[in-house]
């Protein structure tokens, strides 16, 4: 289908969390079907390449992809191909204008390497860090509202029978 997958666990504090990437590589004959893994999406890292301008002009179409199919995703921006700093044609400006333009919805900036590795594990441990920090303030919100009170029906009228009480 011209997707790879790949899966790799990740430890934050006591948490297990297990990331599943999904590749896509921006490729317009699977556009059709990357709208569907994107749907439960909590996380996008939209990757260009740093030696290549036009890899980075092309993330706003990626991006408004992400925003319409994974509305509730964090995003991040990756430039790889840091290993070849004298060919780096996007700049760290380039990067922040770029995030500014987008309001601000991305949640972190990084440099990789693919060829050798520098930045990826950073990337990837820094992205479960803020994944699972998303997730525990969910669960605190979930729990609060499970755990407040709710005044059953009928029961200020029947309080109020008993001397004009709340009923809470």
């Amino acid at each position: 289908m011209g997707l790879d997958h790949y899966g790799k666990k990740y430890t934050v504090g006591e948490k297990d969390l297990k990331l599943q990437l999904w590749d896509t590589g921006g490729m317009e004959r699977v556009a059709s079907i990357t709208s569907s893994y994107y749907k439960y999406s909590e996380a996008a890292i939209l990757v260009f390449a740093l030696d290549n301008p036009d890899t980075f002009h092309i993330l706003s179409q990626h991006l408004l992809d992400i925003v319409t199919y994974a509305e509730n995703a964090k995003i991040f921006l990756c430039g790889n191909k840091y290993d070849q700093k004298s060919r780096v044609a996007i700049t760290d400006s380039d990067m922040e204008a770029f995030c500014e333009q987008c309001h601000n919805l991305v949640s972190g900036i990084y440099k990789t390497s693919c060829r050798t590795g520098e930045g990826v594990e950073q990337m990837f441990q820094d992205i479960a860090r803020q994944l699972t920090e998303v997730n525990r303030s969910k669960m605190e919100l979930q729990n609060m509202e499970e755990n407040s009170f709710q005044v059953e029906p009928g029961s200020v009228a029947e309080a109020e029978g008993e001397g004009g009480g709340c009923g809470c």
